[in-house]
């Protein structure tokens, strides 16, 4: 009885949305399997009438199908913790990284830009804009990896076995941008509240005062006046992040771990997805910057255009200004948005992200047949 009261809370703490009460599909597989090989051979589901069933902990493998609902939801989920999570964290360097991009004169380097703020506006202000950063990332999370997911397994079924093995690069490039249009749309209001709020001191509180007032001052559209710049910022940072990082982890159990992935503790795999991620968000942040740095400045300048942006800052301050921060804050905000994402995949009872697939074995092979 303790042992069940013990799973009951376990279970309390997922969404229910998780979970599936129909029958495993591979466990009918094999059952169909194994009586058409041997017509005398019969398991327990193939004789008695199907019940339903409780799952027993959410930390048991199996109870998610692969590609179904419920692990597109689990996904989905996953990329609402990591990403909304991680952004709200590095709300500070995120500040100081904006008023760099804007104001270089007077935040000439990480460390005096993290003074001036200190000075001007005390502790409190390292954190200003947090709630629309909260909500604008998680939003972001829940497309950018939900969609990717999904759209990884229909371009892989498009290209069939053999050519989505061969291109596999390419499916997750085109998987992520696909994700990423659409994770955009739901980020773009959000983040030019944010820039606004962090970089004119008096504009707003946060959201709740900033978005009423960036209406009326520059009515709904207005607040998509970045999201083409943010589609070039974001579009190649994504495809960069998920292609780099699946590359990144393969390559590092093939030549670095001398054990198969299925055999290695959940901590090393989850070792290696941070690590992946965090090599990942180097390219991410070098490949995105100037992009970023457009984005940062439409949002803070009233009617101003990428012109403007391009005639202020110069070419080469486009690809540069900001960049050494922004290196170190994607570095590890995607480290640990792959670190969170998988972790949370594992806890659900799913593989983590990325690596070489194990060699099938027999039964596999024959249930992916039936």
């Amino acid at each position: 009885m303790a042992l069940l009261s013990e799973n009951s809370r376990r279970q309390s703490l997922i969404p229910s949305f998780l979970y599936s009460s129909s029958l495993n599909s591979n466990k009918l597989a094999f059952d169909k399997m194994a009586s058409n090989s041997n017509p005398s051979f019969s398991t327990p589901s193939s004789s008695a009438p199907n019940k339903s069933f409780m799952i027993p902990a959410p930390s048991e493998p199996g109870k998610i199908e692969m590609y179904s609902p419920q692990f597109y939801a689990a996904c989905t989920f996953g990329g609402i913790l990591s990403c909304g999570l991680t952004h709200m964290a590095v709300t500070p360097l995120d500040l100081v990284k904006c008023n760099m991009q804007i104001d270089p004169a007077k935040y000439k380097s990480i460390s005096s830009g993290f003074g001036v703020l200190l000075k001007e506006q005390g502790v409190r202000g390292f954190f200003r804009g947090w709630v629309p950063t909260l909500l604008g990332y998680s939003a972001q999370g829940a497309g950018k990896f939900g969609f990717y997911e999904f759209f990884k397994k229909y371009y892989s079924d498009l290209a069939g076995p053999e050519n989505a093995a061969k291109y596999k690069t390419l499916i997750y490039l085109a998987g992520s941008a696909s994700a990423e249009v659409i994770a955009d749309i739901a980020l773009c209001p959000f983040e030019a509240v944010k820039v606004r709020v962090q970089t004119q001191p008096g504009f707003a509180r946060g959201l709740s005062d900033g978005l009423p007032k960036f209406v009326r001052s520059e009515g709904a559209l207005g607040l998509y006046k970045g999201l083409v710049p943010l589609w070039g910022r974001q579009i190649p940072y994504t495809m960069m992040k998920f292609a780099s990082f699946e590359t990144i982890v393969e390559m590092i159990y093939k030549h670095a771990i001398p054990t198969p992935k299925s055999e290695c503790s959940k901590p090393l795999q989850l070792g290696v997805s941070f690590a992946g991620g965090y090599v990942a968000g180097v390219f991410c942040a070098i490949v995105s910057h100037p992009a970023d740095n457009l984005v940062s400045f439409l949002n803070n300048a009233k009617g101003a255009t990428v012109g403007d942006a391009v005639k202020n800052m110069g070419l080469l301050g486009l690809f540069t200004r900001g960049l050494p921060l922004r290196i170190v804050m994607i570095g590890t905000l995607t480290g640990a948005q792959w670190g969170i994402y998988d972790a949370f995949k594992v806890f659900v009872g799913l593989p983590t992200t990325g690596g070489v697939a194990p060699a099938a074995a027999p039964v596999a092979t024959e249930l992916a047949k039936v």
